[in-house]
């Protein structure tokens, strides 16, 4: 085939949380890997592990699911990005057009202290789940499904909370900020109920107990560098760690 493409493939192994990991150098070419530019980047993870196994190794592990962008499992930092070069995308909607022909591809797990590598390049991001238990809910009685204009919601805010509700949890953001930062998942997260009025009511402690849950599972500061924002494959926007700044000093002030 004419579109067959040939690279090297760097990726980090590691036996388990505890084990001492290095990067493994990998020929696209030595291992007899037919992989086009058509190619999606995981389905070339795949050809691989089937050579890897035809050859009695150890197949690479990652995490990975839907595959249509949606989950944001396949959470792989792939030459310096989080889910690869591609914007507003995830790693498996990245295809290997993306790279050149002999190129060095480095795949690395997300570098935090919050999420801590299973084996190879995929890692437990159960903190997340920790935080979203937080706070990350509504758990007042709000009654019956009410008919959609009962509650008057302006479309500014209405559209702004739909923008944050788009965050997939996948870490990457987390990834992208030199201090291992959750802030803009957990603004997405707290931004998405405080612009409704079902979330009102519990908004200040929500804001409390969310962050303090993140600073308690060892994520970082933020500084603002927006590097989280820029990465993000869902596009969310930095206004919301401000929208949590706001609302955490509010419920600061009410104590």
């Amino acid at each position: 085939m004419d579109n067959i493409i040939n690279f090297k493939l760097k990726l980090w192994r590691q036996a388990g949380p505890k084990e001492e990991g290095k990067f493994v150098t990998y020929d696209s070419q030595e291992l007899g890997m037919e992989v086009t530019t058509d190619t999606s980047f995981l389905e070339m993870l795949d050809i691989l592990n089937e050579k890897l196994i035809e050859k009695g190794e150890e197949p690479f592990v990652f995490d990975h699911d839907c595959r249509e962008g949606i989950c944001g499992m396949c959470s792989l930092y792939i030459n310096g990005h989080p889910h690869g070069p591609a914007q507003g995308a995830t790693t498996c909607q990245m295809y290997m057009r993306r790279f050149k022909e002999g190129e060095t591809i480095t795949v690395e797990p997300w570098r935090s202290a919050g999420f801590p590598v299973i084996k190879d390049c995929m890692v437990d991001r159960g903190a997340f789940d920790k935080i979203m238990q937080a706070g990350g809910y509504v758990s007042i009685r709000t009654g019956a499904p009410q008919d959609a204009n009962a509650i008057l919601i302006p479309k500014e805010k209405a559209d702004e909370a739909m923008d944050a509700a788009t965050c997939i949890g996948c870490g990457c953001c987390v990834a992208a900020c030199k201090n291992g930062s959750a802030m803009l998942f957990v603004s997405a997260k707290v931004s998405q109920l405080a612009l409704l009025p079902q979330g009102r009511p519990e908004a200040a402690k929500r804001a409390k107990n969310m962050l303090a849950k993140m600073d308690e599972l060892g994520f970082g500061a933020c500084t603002n560098t927006g590097a989280c924002a820029a990465e993000c494959p869902k596009q969310i926007s930095i206004s919301n760690i401000a929208r949590l700044n706001r609302e955490f000093i509010k419920a600061k002030l009410s104590d």
